[in-house]
Parts: C-alpha cells; sequence; structure tokens
C-alpha cells in the first residue's frame, strides 16, 4: 500500500512529515515531494500550493507518477454553515465547484459537461473516519465542501455558495482533487479543520489560526494512518 498525503500549504504537511521516517524529497514539476516510511506503510506527502490548478498537477503527480493507491488531504477550511466553529473537523461527503459557472447554457452551478456537480468521497475511508473520532472522543462533521479559485470574504458570496451547493465550508482545492482521484479510481478522503467561522471576519481569521487548525487536521489524518496500517 502506498498513500499519497496531501495539503495545500506548508503549514498543513508540517506535522505530518514529523511523523514520517526515512523522509527524501523529490523536485518534480516546480514542486516538492516526500517519499517516507510511515510503519510498514509507503507514503509520499506533498504540499500543492494553493488553488485548483496546482492541486489538479499534485494530485495527478501523486497518483501516476508515484503511483499511490489511495490520497488523503488534510488542511483548513472557512464555514458558510453558521453551527460550525473554529477547530472543528469536517469530512467533505462530496464536494463541488462554486466557480465553475456555465449557467447561461443552461446548466447548473458547479457542472461542466459531461462531468456532474458534484464528486462523491470514498464511503470506506468516511466510514474509517468515523470509527477514528469515536475513539479519539471527538466529533467529527460530514457535509459538502465547495472549492473555488478565490478566497471568499463577501457575506453576501458565502451566502449564495451555502444555499446553492448546501455547503458547509469553503476552501480552494478538494474538488479539483476529488476530480483528478475519482477520474483515475483511485479513493481519496478530504479532511478539513475549521480556520474561520461564517461569522467572523475571513482574513484576520484565517491568518490567526490557519496553523493551530492545520496541527488538529494532521493529527486526526494520522490516527487514520494508525488504522490503516492495522496498529
Amino acid at each position: 500500500m502506498k498513500i499519497a498525503i496531501m495539503g495545500a500549504m506548508p503549514e498543513e504537511v508540517a506535522p505530518i512529515l514529523e511523523s514520517l521516517d526515512d523522509v527524501v524529497e523529490v523536485n518534480y514539476a516546480k514542486n516538492k515531494y516526500f517519499k517516507a516510511k510511515y510503519k510498514d506503510i509507503d507514503v509520499v506527502v506533498a504540499y500543492s500550493k494553493i488553488g485548483k490548478v496546482f492541486s489538479t498537477l499534485t494530485a495527478s503527480t501523486m497518483l501516476q507518477m508515484f503511483a499511490c493507491d489511495m490520497l488523503l488531504f488534510t488542511g483548513v477550511a472557512g464555514a458558510v454553515n453558521s453551527k460550525l466553529q473554529i477547530g472543528d473537523l469536517v469530512v467533505a461527503s462530496k464536494l463541488a465547484q462554486h466557480d465553475l459557472d456555465i449557467t447561461i447554457f443552461g446548466h447548473p452551478h458547479g457542472y461542466v459537461p459531461e462531468g456532474s456537480v458534484y464528486v462523491e468521497s470514498d464511503r470506506d475511508l468516511t466510514a474509517l473516519s468515523k470509527i477514528v473520532a469515536s475513539e479519539m472522543g471527538i466529533d467529527v462533521k460530514e457535509g459538502i465542501i465547495a472549492t473555488g479559485d478565490q478566497f471568499i470574504a463577501s457575506e453576501e458570496r458565502k451566502g449564495f455558495i451555502a444555499e446553492t451547493f448546501k455547503a458547509d465550508a469553503l476552501e480552494m482545492e478538494g474538488a479539483s482533487v476529488a476530480v483528478v482521484c475519482d477520474a483515475l479510481g483511485v479513493p481519496f478522503f478530504i479532511l478539513r479543520s475549521i480556520s474561520d467561522s461564517a461569522d467572523m471576519d475571513a482574513g484576520f481569521n484565517f491568518e490567526e489560526f490557519v496553523e493551530s487548525s492545520a496541527k488538529v487536521s494532521a493529527k486526526f489524518l494520522m490516527k487514520m494512518i494508525d488504522k490503516l496500517a492495522g496498529a
């Protein structure tokens, strides 16, 4: 088994790298990939940089060049569901691209011909996350994540995305990673820790809470990998 572990920013994968052995850095396509061992499992870790284009490139490379069998994504997101608070963990049940708009041709928001509005996450990995959450004694919420190449600070835009996609959280990479994994038939799991909530100023809180929220997400992900390793 070889697992791809991915984030968008260095802060999101740094806690993961601290847990690994035999780390070897590989430079490819203007990015860094870290081949390593965790117990008896081969892992490849990378941060894509922000946005759908970079995350698509990174996910494709991890699955095709490094031949990973599954992809786990860890990172932070902003809440658009008022019930979510800073530090809450959200597992993506499905993901959509909120900035994909060809509605002028009669299609719904987020839809592209020969595609779909939503991509569903792997059910087995989602079920495993619920077991891990129970054992850790924490509440992990399952919800819809909306992705776009925009950092959304407008309350009006947040409301539109929440209503249109029934979204719980916003970020900038998940749906594009989901499209790649779905196309290649690779199971994936996307976990986000809430770094700013719906009723707070997004710019201020993102800067203040991103590092601590990323650690929360990474810790949970490593517990999942323990389960996959048979620990």
